[in-house]
């Protein structure tokens, strides 16, 4: 696509007058797949839209790993945790292991629960072939804690996200590491019949929830 028709749609992200009319104006943007339009996509996140802010992450997603440097600067900046929220949910969705020592951190350590619930999903979504071979093991390694950790948040949605990530993590590592699948089966069978939320004690037991080679 043209420069001048990005910058034309960039333009009216920023001349938007109603909420309406930006969530059409992101929408618009997000659909050129344009590098472009990163940096305004990404200020979409901070604002109090979130339907905008929804499509920001979903043309953030479609951009993949292109997106993901703007998306740790952002990050790392301090946004606000709203921000942060739906910056990390792009960063998972895209599920590139530059991403991980962010994903890391903001599953245990962000004092943002919506911030921790999209980290501990990302962990399950990571793409390990885009990996150098050698650091795969560390890496998978450090999820798996962090996840076991998660597990146990004081928070409801941040313990069902981390047996969802979890299902995705054995999923990724069912033929690879059949030890780490037993487990994460076996702490999933505990989270199951102990946790205090039922959402979080069904989540192990739904057969969609099932881990199988991926």
């Amino acid at each position: 696509m043209a420069n001048t028709q990005v910058l034309r749609l960039i333009r009216a992200v920023d001349a938007a007058d109603s909420p309406a009319e930006l969530v059409k104006a992101v929408e618009d943007l997000a659909a050129t797949g344009a590098e472009a339009a990163i940096p305004t996509l990404i200020a979409v996140l901070s604002y109090s839209n979130p339907r905008a802010a929804r499509a920001a992450v979903d043309g953030l997603i479609k951009l993949d790993i292109t997106a993901v440097p703007f998306l740790l600067e952002h990050i790392q900046e301090g946004s606000s945790y709203s921000a942060r929220a739906w910056a990390i949910e792009a960063l998972s969705g895209i599920g590139d292991p530059q991403g991980l020592e962010t994903l890391l951190r903001a599953t245990t350590q962000d004092f943002s629960m919506s911030v921790r619930r999209a980290a501990a999903r990302g962990l399950g979504k990571l793409r390990w072939q885009m990996m150098a071979s050698e650091q795969v093991l560390s890496g998978q390694s450090k999820v798996i804690e962090t996840l076991f950790q998660a597990v146990q948040d004081s928070e409801w949605i941040v313990r069902y996200a981390a047996v969802v990530g979890l299902q995705g993590f054995a999923a990724a590592v069912f033929i690879s590491c059949p030890s780490w699948v037993i487990s994460i089966e076996m702490r999933l069978a505990q989270t199951a019949g102990s946790d205090d939320s039922l959402a979080v004690q069904a989540r192990p037991c739904w057969p969609s929830s099932k881990f199988s080679p991926v």
